[in-house]
């Protein structure tokens, strides 16, 4: 049944007369009339009155206008059909109760934990009792992180340069304001990440929407630490984020997630996979990126890991896009998982170098 004969019908059924609809909804005659007779679709609002209005659950009001909305996007399309194939493989991945399931890891994957877990019991039995010592290496990794986190998405600080403003407070000439600010922002959210660990939290919606915060600081308050309440494309890729009433429902499942698997998956894998749901769900307006990333390192960081940077460089943030649009786009992960795997097993080599 189309919405128009839904919203016909119900009318009729309880006896109500176009006019007496337009006085309950306060919506016009001439435009209810072109609702009834397919020729508008409903706005959001307008929907919603009419629902309420006609005592119809709006969920099955809101699947109707969807499909039409999808109709008539479709309607001239000559592959209409392969293009709702494609759709329906993304829609089963982001809302379906197989949200919850992971695919069998590549072998090459597997083998590549078992050395990342090598290195980390090599790490735990010797990283320095050196206060100082630790101090230091926290320092060093925390500035690399952040000017390749925040390289990733387009701040031409340089490795110096981050170094420079974030533990000197110098303005370095020809930088705008808001790269100054990333660079302050992202060292800030480190630091919070690690007291968390400290405090012995863990994640929770507050606790993401506070990182999220800092990220975002100075640059964009009036979105920082929110969802979004727009639709957002991703500049380059194929993958178009959920529309933004989708996102609270997503975000509780993303946390159900997180919470059925820390005891089940590998440490390095939940981080990649929490990386990369974050994402793919696209909560906030901006900066989605470096909160996935330092969400990854609050995972790895918990679980006695160290601190991974994902290289901001031409070829290897390529690299790193592709992986990730491959789980998005072909519910592949297994190239997501060995580029982490990598990264954690690159930091873990060079935090044991550095003792």
């Amino acid at each position: 049944m189309k919405l128009s004969e839904k919203i016909n019908s119900k009318r009729k059924e309880l006896g109500i007369t176009i006019n007496t609809l337009s006085s309950q909804t306060g919506i016009d005659q001439a435009l209810l009339s072109k609702y009834e007779n397919n020729q508008r679709i409903p706005s959001e609002s307008h929907l919603k009155s009419l629902a309420l209005a006609l005592n119809e659950n709006y969920a099955d009001f809101r699947k109707l206008f969807v499909a039409e909305k999808i109709y008539n996007l479709l309607e001239y399309e000559d592959n209409a059909l392969e293009i709702m194939q494609v759709a329906e493989a993304r829609v089963e991945y982001l809302t379906s109760r197989n949200v919850f399931k992971l695919p069998e890891i590549e072998k090459s994957v597997a083998e590549k934990l078992k050395i990342a877990d090598e290195l980390k019991q090599k790490w735990t039995n010797s990283k320095p009792l050196n206060q100082t010592q630790l101090h230091k290496m926290k320092e060093y990794f925390s500035i690399k992180y952040t000017f390749d986190s925040n390289r990733i998405e387009g701040n031409t600080l340089t490795l110096q340069e981050t170094q420079l403003v974030v533990n000197e407070g110098i303005t370095i000439g020809g930088k705008s304001m808001r790269e100054h600010l990333e660079a302050i922002n992202h060292s800030e959210a480190v630091d919070f990440v690690i007291d968390l660990l400290v405090g012995k939290e863990d994640l929770t919606k507050r606790n993401l929407l506070e990182i999220h915060r800092l990220v975002l600081k100075s640059i964009d308050n009036e979105n920082a630490g929110k969802y979004r309440s727009v639709p957002v494309r991703i500049s380059g890729s194929e993958h178009v984020p959920p529309q933004p009433y989708l996102i609270e429902k997503m975000m509780e499942d993303f946390f159900i997630h997180y919470e059925k698997q820390k005891r089940m998956l590998h440490p390095i894998l939940l981080a990649a996979e929490m990386h990369e749901r974050l994402a793919t769900i696209h909560p906030f307006v901006d900066g989605n990126g470096r909160t996935s990333r330092l969400l990854m390192n609050f995972i790895l960081l918990k679980n006695g890991y160290t601190l991974t940077v994902l290289k901001g460089d031409p070829s290897s943030k390529m690299k790193y896009f592709k992986a990730l649009e491959d789980v998005q786009v072909n519910n592949n992960p297994n190239a997501f998982y060995e580029l982490i795997t990598d990264r954690a097993i690159n930091s873990l080599t060079e935090h044991l170098e550095m003792v």
